[in-house]
């Protein structure tokens, strides 16, 4: 099961798994269309979104238990 971390930049998360995105907005976090996605870390990019150290571990517990309940990608693409 692939997780993601708060280091990992906003499109390396939506690119385990694009779904997240409703997440991310939910908390507020609308730039999952902004060209910073590419560049900046969720933290950082939570940061500027005035998401707190708890709420971001938080989310990320959220994304990561969401994760979890999803069937393996892997293996529906081979």
């Amino acid at each position: 099961m692939a997780k993601i971390n708060k280091d990992m930049t906003v499109l390396e998360a939506l690119q385990v798994n694009p779904d997240i995105a409703g997440i991310l907005m939910q908390e507020g976090m609308h730039c999952i269309f902004c060209g910073a996605a590419a560049g900046e870390s969720l933290q950082e990019a939570g940061y500027v979104h005035g998401i707190g150290d708890e709420q971001m571990n938080n989310m990320i517990d959220r994304i990561n238990d969401f994760l979890s309940s999803q069937p393996e990608q892997a293996a529906a693409q081979q």
